[in-house]
C-alpha cells in the first residue's frame, strides 16, 4: 500500500512537471522560455544596469499603477518587422511574439539615487500563439541574475524614503495565478497600461524626450491616427485638474477590473476613465456585496465626506479581506489616498 502511494505521488508530480513545461515551451512560438532572465539578451552589459540591447524600448505610463513604492523600468520588445495596431480606447493589439518587460526596485535612498538600488523582480508578459503568458523571475542578492520562480514569494524590503525614513515593510511577488488576478479580462489575460491614454507623453530618451507614441510612429513600432489620441494625466502633476488627476488615479489602479468587461463588473462599480455615470462611479451608490470590506458605511463614495466612503475605506486597509486593490500591495499608498480624498471632499 505504501508502495503504491509513493507511485501515486510520483505520477502527479510528473504529471504536474509535465503541464508546467507544455506551458512554457510549445512548438511554433515566437516566445522561447528560458530558465535565467539573462538568457533572453534584453539587456547589454552588466544585467543589473538593465541597459536594452537593440530592439528593446523602455517606455513609461502618464500615471502608474502602484506598487509598494517600487519604481519600476518598462521595456517592450515587437518582433521584428511587426507593429502595435492602434486602438483608441482598448489596449492596443499587439502581434505574437511581443514580450512586455517589467523591472521593480528600490533606491537604497530615495533621496539619493545615486547610492544604487535592489531590484527585487522582473516580470515578462510574452504574448504566444495561444495568448498572453506571464513569468516571474526573482534577483539574487548580488544583483548578477534572475531566475523563473512560478510560485512567486513573500519577502521584507527595506529602503530610505524620500523623506528620509526608514521603510521596512512585507512584499508579494505573485505567482503565475495572481498575476492572472489583475490581468484577466474574462478567460484572457491582457496587458494593463498598453493602451494610448497611458502611453500619449514624454519620455527621456538616451537621444532626447520625446513623446512616446510619436517616438513609436517614427520607429515603425506603430501607425497613429491622423485624428487626436487621448491622453490622462499625471496624477502628480497640479497643471491637471483634480478630477482630472483623480480620475486617471483610478484608472491605471482599479478600471481594469472595475469596468463594463472587467472581472468586477458585478459590482456596478466601474472606475474606468470612459465611464460618465456618477452612479457606477461610486457616488451615492450602495455596494452590491462588500461584506466587511463596507466598513459598514453605506455608500461607495460620500460627495464631501471621505471618511464615509468605502472607496476610502478600502484603499486605507491592509487587510487581505477589506483591502483594494485586492493583491499587488502590501502598503497604503498615502499620497494616493490624499489625491482621492480631497476630490471626494471637493465634490457637491
Amino acid at each position: 500500500m505504501k508502495r503504491r502511494y509513493i507511485i501515486v505521488i510520483s505520477l502527479l508530480a510528473i504529471s504536474t512537471l509535465l503541464a508546467t513545461f507544455s506551458f512554457i515551451t510549445r512548438p511554433g512560438d515566437e516566445f522561447q522560455f528560458h530558465e535565467n532572465l539573462s538568457a533572453y539578451k534584453f539587456f547589454e552589459g552588466a544585467l543589473r544596469n538593465l541597459q536594452p540591447a537593440e530592439g528593446v524600448i523602455p517606455y513609461d505610463l502618464n500615471t502608474p499603477l502602484f506598487s509598494n513604492y517600487a519604481e519600476k523600468l518598462r521595456f517592450i520588445k515587437l518582433p521584428q518587422g511587426k507593429k502595435a495596431a492602434y486602438q483608441e480606447k482598448e489596449i492596443f493589439d499587439l502581434p505574437v511574439g511581443t514580450i512586455l518587460i517589467k523591472n521593480f526596485y528600490y533606491y537604497n535612498d530615495f533621496r539619493k539615487p545615486e547610492k544604487g538600488r535592489k531590484i527585487i523582480e522582473t516580470r515578462l508578459l510574452a504574448h504566444r500563439h495561444d495568448g498572453w503568458a506571464t513569468y516571474q523571475y526573482i534577483w539574487n542578492e548580488e544583483q548578477t541574475e534572475a531566475v523563473f520562480e512560478p510560485i512567486g514569494d513573500a519577502i521584507i524590503v527595506s529602503y530610505i524614503d524620500n523623506k528620509g525614513k526608514k521603510i521596512t515593510a512585507p512584499y508579494v511577488i505573485p505567482n503565475q495565478n495572481q498575476c492572472k488576478g489583475c490581468h484577466a479580462q474574462g478567460n484572457t489575460l491582457l496587458p494593463i497600461g498598453l493602451a494610448a491614454r497611458h502611453l500619449n507623453g514624454d519620455y527621456q530618451y538616451s537621444d532626447g524626450k520625446q513623446n512616446q507614441l510619436k517616438y513609436w510612429s517614427q520607429h515603425n513600432m506603430i501607425d497613429l491616427p491622423n485624428s487626436a489620441v487621448p491622453a490622462n494625466a499625471n496624477w502628480q502633476d497640479k497643471k491637471f485638474s483634480l478630477e482630472e488627476r483623480a480620475r486617471a488615479y483610478l484608472d491605471i489602479n482599479c478600471g481594469f477590473c472595475h469596468n463594463e468587461k472587467g472581472p468586477a463588473n458585478t459590482s456596478g462599480l466601474f472606475l474606468d476613465i470612459h465611464n460618465n455615470s456618477p452612479i457606477a462611479l461610486g457616488i451615492n451608490k450602495t455596494p452590491v456585496a462588500a461584506g466587511r470590506g463596507s466598513g459598514d458605511m453605506q455608500f461607495d463614495i460620500v460627495p464631501g465626506n471621505p471618511t464615509k466612503s468605502i472607496l476610502i475605506y478600502r484603499m486605507t486597509s491592509n487587510d487581505p479581506g477589506i483591502a483594494m486593490p485586492e493583491i499587488g500591495r502590501e502598503q497604503v499608498h498615502k499620497e494616493g489616498v490624499a489625491l482621492i480624498s480631497e476630490w471626494i471632499r471637493k465634490m457637491k
